[in-house]
């Protein structure tokens, strides 16, 4: 099931990431760094991956989000 795009985008902690990763690819843990916390950054992240306005790519060991 795909969310809505705009209750999304209306988190102010989404739009950062959203912000943050327009200017650059990040891993969730760079993210988290910037963000402060690791478990709700994964949460965001995976919100804006299901309303696909972020996508995920695997290198190695690492995900890279962009």
């Amino acid at each position: 099931m795909r969310r809505d795009i705009f209750q999304a985008i209306a988190d102010p902690t989404r739009r950062a990431i959203i912000a943050l990763i327009a200017m650059q690819a990040m891993t969730p843990n760079a993210l988290a760094s910037i963000l402060t916390r690791l478990g709700s950054s994964i949460q965001h992240l995976r919100i804006l991956t299901e309303c696909e306005l972020v996508t995920q790519e695997h290198q190695g060991r690492e995900s890279i989000t962009g």
